[in-house]
């Protein structure tokens, strides 16, 4: 029997954000209903609130999350009822190019729930990335559950399910930093903050963390930073290195996603060192690089998507390493918050002023 809960729903672009009653139905074959214990407040949200990511409005925003799962439809053996699981927005197919050659990270046939969770008037609404956790209740495919260690902290388990996955699996899975490494991080933010967290669980030797915002770098450096430059006062490039014996890190990971970001992370690189692109830029962005610099620096420009996670395999073991003490992911929670706080906590976060707020429920 289809539920009524209440939701954060984004009507129209620049609007803001209200709480309303929603429909969610009942899971039909392949699919799961989750009740959501946490959510945190992700960039991708405000975007689709802003009309960033398309205009199929309302939007049902949320996607960060982690919760029960409550009812399991026909053919689910993925999970079942009572399941601590964390969302992800990538269930994949098992059936692609990507998939039968052994690397469904890079799945091309993802998939969300078929049916539509609406409004009370029977509008459908459209989940922030498949998912819309912003809400007491939702409707999501049974592969974009994946079961956890119920230990865990809701509020910080559903960090996995987005920004910190990007930003860990950016350095360990895309970056393949590795022990001794030299690592540099522009853009210090939630994903940023992330990946010089993963690059010391690598074992870097040296973790540069680059920012504008000194409130940024102290944060950069309890979650593992050994240097910080703030590029709004210092040449990035330049500073970056200087701090490698004139080389440039192994691996540099641009968090920020603008092209004169993206330009300092590939001068501020070691020859044959890798670039990755974990920053998300927008449609109209171009960038201009000499090809022959291109050529002549050899190495590798990388985009990691999703930190190539493959959250079947990432989600249970980062959730160990959390409950073992080794990965500080509570780091990451700067408040908990109710669903009717979320347009505050857009504003909070516009402004910098935390790296995740969680809507707890």
């Amino acid at each position: 029997m289809a539920q009524q809960v209440k939701a954060v729903v984004a009507r129209a672009k620049g609007a803001p954000v209200e709480v309303t009653t929603i429909v969610v139905p009942d899971p039909g074959p392949g699919e799961a209903v989750v009740r959501i214990q946490a959510c945190g407040v992700c960039h991708t949200d405000l975007h689709y609130r802003e009309g960033g990511i398309n205009d199929e409005f309302p939007f049902l925003l949320g996607h960060e999350a982690a919760g029960i799962v409550e009812t399991v439809g026909e053919g689910v053996t993925e999970v079942a009822p009572g399941d601590f699981v964390v969302l992800n927005w990538r269930a994949v197919c098992g059936q692609c190019r990507a998939c039968r050659r052994g690397r469904p990270q890079y799945c091309f046939d993802t998939h969300n729930a078929k049916q539509k969770m609406t409004l009370l008037d029977g509008t459908e609404l459209s989940p922030a990335l498949g998912i819309g956790a912003f809400a007491e209740k939702t409707l999501v495919a049974a592969g974009q559950c994946t079961k956890v260690d119920p230990a865990a902290d809701p509020a910080v388990a559903g960090l996995l399910g987005c920004g910190v996955m990007a930003g860990l699996g950016a350095a360990i899975n895309t970056g393949n930093v590795g022990r001794g490494d030299t690592v540099a991080v522009i853009g210090c933010g939630g994903v940023g903050g992330a990946a010089v967290l993963g690059s010391r669980l690598a074992g870097a030797s040296k973790v540069i963390a680059v920012d504008i915002d000194d409130r940024k770098l102290a944060t950069a450096e309890k979650l593992g930073a050994t240097h910080t430059v703030n590029s709004k006062s210092t040449d990035a490039v330049e500073a970056i290195r200087e701090l490698t014996g004139g080389h440039g890190a192994d691996v540099v990971v641009e968090a920020v996603g603008r092209p004169e970001t993206y330009q300092q992370a590939f001068y501020a690189r070691d020859l044959a060192g890798t670039v990755v692109l974990v920053g998300v830029p927008t449609p109209e962005m171009k960038l201009e690089l000499p090809l022959l610099d291109v050529f002549g620096r050899g190495g590798a420009l990388k985009s990691s998507w999703y930190g190539d996670c493959l959250p079947s395999r990432d989600f249970p073991m980062l959730i160990d390493l959390y409950l073992q003490g080794r990965l500080d992911l509570g780091a990451f929670v700067s408040e908990t918050i109710g669903l009717d706080a979320v347009e505050q906590a857009f504003e909070r976060m516009h402004h910098g002023d935390v790296l995740r707020s969680v809507v707890v429920l």
